[in-house]
């Protein structure tokens, strides 16, 4: 388990060297703050590492936010490690500023390194939510940031270049259920292209955050993360609760079958992602609801995944 005396710990990402450790990469914030409904707006992005998923060493931070007027200047949030054809590290994380309207406006950095400790970061946002499909800053209430965050970039499974799945929300729909995966590409990891969303806003999300294409056992699988409080009374109605939740995907880029997505866990846990180990797929998450109903705020030890059926099952 990663848990810090002094911080929170709560949204991260993964990835391996080539002498097999592990390095997470997660946000976090100073218990000091005393709310942790505050840490958002606190947060830089942290780094450990491991040869077992359970105990980990903490490093030098990857990131800090930047300086005014940075793109990122509120904060440093959610992203994805991926290695280029180069050789080369690139950490795709969100930017956010906040407006004098009190919005929050988030893009998508940039970050390189040559060893996954040292990172170099690019100036100016690789990506922007685009007014054509996606909704803007000043949305509706309730809505009012400008949602593009949480960055899972992945090669593209049947050529050449890279994609982006984004967390964001379409410009038209029902209010509650504009939650789409958005998404850009790129031929080389620098220069990317907005384009249209790979779903529709008809699933009952207000929104999917943090995702991940992952195949376990040669089964491909969309993971996302949605609370209880942003779905459509429809589906908050069938499931009770939000938490970890996966569909069924036809590839890593999709199509993807949000009407048949189903929970993996329960709100205890928020942000899971699956991870390659020793023992075979794992799942990891942050702990978001303790046994007292406080905000856990550190990363659990790796849980075991199988299938049953047609469903991804976590064994906790």
């Amino acid at each position: 388990m990663l848990e810090l005396p002094d911080s929170w710990v709560w949204d991260f990402w993964h990835a391996q060297d080539d002498d097999g450790t592990h390095h997470l990469f997660f946000l976090y914030a100073s218990r000091a703050l005393g709310d942790p409904n505050l840490r958002h707006r606190r947060a830089a992005v942290g780094h450990a590492v491991s040869t077992d998923l359970r105990t980990w060493r903490r490093v030098a931070d990857a990131l800090v936010h930047g300086s005014p007027p940075a793109f990122d200047q509120t904060a440093t949030w959610t992203g994805s490690v991926v290695r280029g054809d180069d050789a080369c590290w690139h950490l795709f994380y969100t930017g956010t500023t906040l407006t004098d309207e009190g919005q929050l406006v988030q893009q998508v950095g940039h970050a390189t390194s040559a060893d996954l400790h040292g990172w170099t970061k690019r100036a100016d946002p690789v990506a922007r939510a685009d007014a054509r499909w996606y909704e803007k800053v000043g949305g509706p209430a309730g809505w009012i940031d400008e949602h593009w965050r949480d960055p899972w970039v992945l090669r593209d499974p049947d050529g050449e270049g890279w994609h982006m799945l984004v967390t964001a929300r379409s410009r038209e729909g029902d209010v509650a259920e504009r939650g789409v995966v958005g998404h850009a590409t790129s031929p080389d990891l620098f220069t990317w292209t907005v384009q249209p969303p790979l779903t529709e806003p008809r699933h009952g999300f207000g929104q999917l955050e943090v995702f991940q294409a992952a195949a376990v056992e040669g089964r491909d699988v969309l993971v996302f993360n949605c609370l209880a409080g942003e779905l459509s009374p429809e589906r908050r109605e069938r499931f009770g609760h939000g938490g970890i939740w996966a569909a069924p995907a036809a590839s890593a880029v999709g199509p993807y079958d949000l009407d048949a997505a189903y929970l993996l866990t329960d709100e205890s846990l928020y942000v899971g992602k699956i991870v390659d180990s020793a023992e075979g797929a794992v799942l990891l998450a942050f702990v978001n609801e303790g046994p007292d109903g406080a905000f856990g705020g550190c990363i659990t030890d790796p849980m075991p995944l199988r299938w049953e059926g047609e469903r991804l099952v976590v064994q906790r």
